[in-house]
């Protein structure tokens, strides 16, 4: 397993082993969601020694950590560091987002991508994906893919080459305080319907978009849509808690919603339906 962005547009996959071996690779899946892909090499199993893998749940923020990739070329590099943070929320470099991500200060610069982060007894408790740097070197800032997210997705991506996520078929935006003043709304908080796909799992099961644009600063806006402020019972304080709560489901899976219609609140089930990156 590496990430998707490593493997992205390339055009040959080749694999070097801890024994300087080097074995070509035949791409098998990848999710852009998560920047995760998986290849396959057909090496014998002797020359194989596969990293146990831990658990991501059991994480705790100052947890010692280290990094192992090959950062400018420099091959089988080890870096060390602590856990900063848990839970963070980062973009993929095709905008997607990617949740529950494990932020590092261990040492992560271009060439780490795709390597394993370690927890101290050895076992794999995440793979090394992005940094926020200015330079484009490490300052201390690296983020990591949760293993169990792999562990996850891992079954689709070896059986169909990708992973199928949850979809509601509507366009979203954050509905805030100062927002909801603006617009008169009863919520201060929730997820914003600004336009709904026909034919889509919002607009069979009655959802509404908005029906009038507005501009607020640069950005420019649908409003009088439905605003979602609960799915399943559980509050949505913005558009990123709605992406998050639909993907802990599955395509088929039958949510209820909470919405804000026209200074009223009403329950709607969605069934969700599919979409593949």
């Amino acid at each position: 397993m590496t990430n998707h962005h490593v493997i992205q547009d390339s055009e040959k996959l080749e694999v070097t082993l801890n024994d300087g071996s080097k074995w070509p690779a035949k791409f098998v899946g990848s999710d852009p969601g998560n920047d995760l892909a998986v290849i396959k090499i057909n090496a014998p199993g002797k020359k194989l020694a596969p990293i146990p893998m831990g658990d991501s749940s059991q994480l705790e923020v100052g947890q010692k950590v280290l990094a192992i990739g090959n950062p400018f070329g420099l091959s089988q590099t080890l870096t060390t560091g602590v856990i900063s943070s848990l839970s963070r929320n980062i973009r993929s470099e095709s905008g997607i987002l990617i949740d529950d991500v494990i932020q590092t200060d261990a040492a992560i610069n271009p060439g780490n991508s795709g390597g394993p982060l370690l927890d101290s007894s050895g076992k794999i408790i995440g793979i090394n994906s992005a940094i926020i740097s200015p330079t484009g070197a490490s300052v201390g800032i690296g983020f990591a893919i949760p293993i169990n997210t792999a562990k996850r997705i891992l079954p689709d991506l070896i059986s169909k080459g990708r992973v199928s996520y949850p979809w509601i078929g509507a366009s979203i935006f954050p509905l805030i305080p100062e927002f909801s003043n603006y617009l008169g709304l009863i919520a201060e908080r929730g997820a914003m319907l600004m336009e709904v796909v026909p034919n889509g799992p919002a607009d069979k099961a009655g959802l509404k978009g908005g029906n009038r644009q507005v501009q607020i600063g640069n950005l420019l806006i649908i409003i009088g849509g439905d605003v979602i402020t609960e799915l399943n019972s559980k509050k949505i304080n913005s558009s990123d808690d709605l992406i998050r709560m639909i993907r802990d489901h599955r395509p088929g899976d039958s949510i209820e919603l909470r919405i804000l219609r026209e200074g009223k609140f009403l329950r709607i089930n969605v069934i969700l339906g599919e979409k593949a990156f």
